[in-house]
């Protein structure tokens, strides 16, 4: 199985967020006018910490010392702006004290005009130097950003003013009140979902398709209902972190209208967000949903609120009258911050407008090019060439004497078995390719192992056509050389397959996926084992009656039929255990 990665991983929820604009390393160049961390939570008031100056005049070309300290913290963005306009760009530039703890931003293109954090490190003290540049204003004030963790930091905290020595009195502006955004309340749900309306006046998404919420706590369940303008949306599921679901153009993550429910101790808190590619979602305001409600009970999560159908002028919210593609993904929170989802998330088949007819639809944790690449590496490297192999090894005595297009009957078996090994594989291993438009980094080593496979069981039958005759010297090397590259692709094939069924584009359901490859790595050696033990006993009986001389035809023929009978009955039993473990693979990967 070879290159899954995706991804699509899709709707990824997603990376680990902390520090400001919720990226640990400080590329928050995205805050840097609003300086407002991307967190969905309201910023702290009352200050503890500062920022201190090395002197409180300057002029142009002047070095200030600027010092922020208090309390351990994980991330920052400092800038200078004029403090007779706040809401203007910044002014620099900056320079480092310390590279390790602090980097310089490019803020509204003005190369180092802001500082922030390298990492999230705890830290106590953060100093670097403010260059006064020409053409600066009379009066220059230092505002930073601290951010403490994910759901306590601080907004534009005011730092001193420095002034040139020839400026008038700085005269602090007039203060606007801004009010809060009023949000509208939560209230908590006071029953579960139910299903009995789904196709009727909702539209549902299910997994497992028509399963109800009202009854089955498994149950993964996402409806909307529509009301005059507006639409209700409930979601429930199984879940201790979040569950999201998001509205997409396409099946690739990117550009998209989300909504999380996110568990926050023993609340839930209902979050639009959208999504700018594969990483962590962006919070937005909630201002554009009603009727929020919640439930928890029994490991269960329910959510639901009302959003009109379009929001004219309203940024990163999808109109709910045209068709999308819907995303359904859980995944483990912790202190506010959501982490990548579990598992593949649930896409639907095609697009859909939920605002149109209602029905009731099921979706697939994994795309029809993952399941048949998954499908066709089972069916070659758990089947074909399994069964090929045993009747080169063992069933060649059997059938040396039959002949079918003028070469033995086994051989014919084995040919036809291998090349259809290799012919699998070959269409299987182009299939990821297609599926994600090249390599796959985000796959670990199951692509390498499946470069190794594919190179391998394209050499097998190029080697074997330039086979050497029978008595020929070399062709004990080629024996020896074909059952060593043979041997070592079906090992490699079988870790690739461990490997590959743990890959969110294909994660089968855990634990019982490896408990069944183990049984079929078990069968197929206690198989050869059995066979291997049969013929080192039938070889000893053949030394025995040659030894005594004693109707010596006669014995041989009967110790060769009854070989071959029990040779014959352990490939027919062989083949259907064989064939019982493909189908319960196959029956899974149909099922994702």
């Amino acid at each position: 199985m070879a290159v899954p990665g995706f991804t699509l991983d899709v709707f990824i929820f997603l990376l680990h967020i902390s520090s400001v604009a919720s990226y640990p390393n400080g590329k928050v160049t995205g805050s840097c006018h609003g300086m407002v961390p991307e967190h969905g939570h309201s910023p702290q008031s009352n200050p503890v910490h500062n920022i201190a100056v090395s002197q409180n005049t300057f002029r142009p070309g002047d070095q200030i010392t600027v010092t922020l300290s208090g309390p351990p913290f994980k991330g920052f963005l400092l800038e200078a702006r004029n403090a007779e306009d706040l809401s203007g760009p910044p002014i620099g530039p900056f320079t480092l004290n310390d590279s390790q703890v602090s980097q310089l931003l490019t803020c509204e293109d003005i190369q180092g005009s802001a500082v922030s954090h390298t990492s999230s490190s705890k830290k106590t003290e953060i100093k670097v130097y403010w260059n006064a540049p020409s053409g600066a204003p009379n009066h220059v004030q230092f505002l930073v950003t601290v951010v403490e963790k994910y759901k306590i930091y601080w907004v534009k905290i005011p730092g001193p003013i420095i002034s040139q020595p020839n400026a008038l009195p700085f005269t602090t502006p007039e203060a606007i009140i801004v009010p809060l955004s009023t949000l509208h309340p939560v209230s908590h749900l006071t029953k579960s979902f139910s299903a009995s309306d789904c196709g009727n006046k909702k539209f549902c998404i299910r997994s497992p398709l028509n399963c109800d919420p009202e009854k089955e706590s498994a149950c993964v369940f996402l409806s909307f209902t529509r009301d005059d303008q507006s639409v209700m949306v409930e979601m429930s599921g199984p879940s201790k972190g979040y569950l999201s679901f998001a509205f997409s153009h396409d099946r690739w993550m990117g550009d998209d209208d989300a909504y999380l429910c996110i568990r926050e101790d023993q609340t839930v808190r209902i979050q639009p967000a959208h999504l700018t590619g594969r990483s962590h979602p962006i919070m937005d305001s909630r201002g554009t949903l009603e009727d929020m409600a919640w439930r928890l009970a029994d490991g269960i999560m329910q959510c639901s609120f009302r959003r009109n159908i379009t929001l004219p002028g309203v940024k990163n919210r999808f109109g709910l009258n045209t068709s999308y593609y819907i995303f359904l993904a859980d995944g483990a929170a912790n202190d506010g911050r959501v982490y990548k989802h579990s598992q593949q998330p649930l896409i639907t088949y095609e697009k859909h407008n939920v605002t149109d007819y209602p029905k009731n639809i099921g979706g697939s944790h994994s795309l029809f090019l993952l399941k048949v690449h998954g499908a066709l590496m089972f069916v070659a490297w758990m089947t074909t060439v399994s069964i090929g192999v045993l009747i080169a090894r063992f069933l060649k005595p059997v059938w040396s004497k039959t002949f079918f297009l003028g070469k033995a009957v086994w051989f014919q078996v084995h040919r036809v078995l291998m090349l259809t090994t290799s012919a699998l594989t070959c269409i299987a291993f182009i299939l990821p390719f297609i599926y994600r438009g090249g390599w796959s980094w985000r796959a670990g080593y199951h692509p390498y192992l499946g470069c190794v496979v594919m190179a391998l069981a394209v050499l097998q039958p190029l080697l074997a056509a330039f086979r050497p005759p029978l008595h020929d010297p070399r062709r004990q090397m080629f024996n020896w050389t074909h059952w060593s590259m043979g041997t070592a692709a079906r090992i490699i094939a079988v870790a690739a397959m461990f490997l590959g069924m743990d890959l969110p584009g294909l994660n089968l359901p855990a634990p019982w996926k490896t408990y069944a490859m183990i049984g079929f790595v078990a069968w197929h050696v206690g198989t050869e084992i059995v066979l291997e033990i049969h013929a080192y006993r039938l070889s000893r009986k053949e030394e025995i009656l040659d030894d005594v001389r004693i109707q010596i035809l006669q014995s041989f023929t009967a110790a060769e039929a009854e070989g071959h009978a029990f040779k014959k009955a352990v490939l027919v039993i062989y083949v259907c255990g064989n064939v019982t473990f493909l189908i319960i693979f196959l029956s899974a990967i149909n099922h994702l």
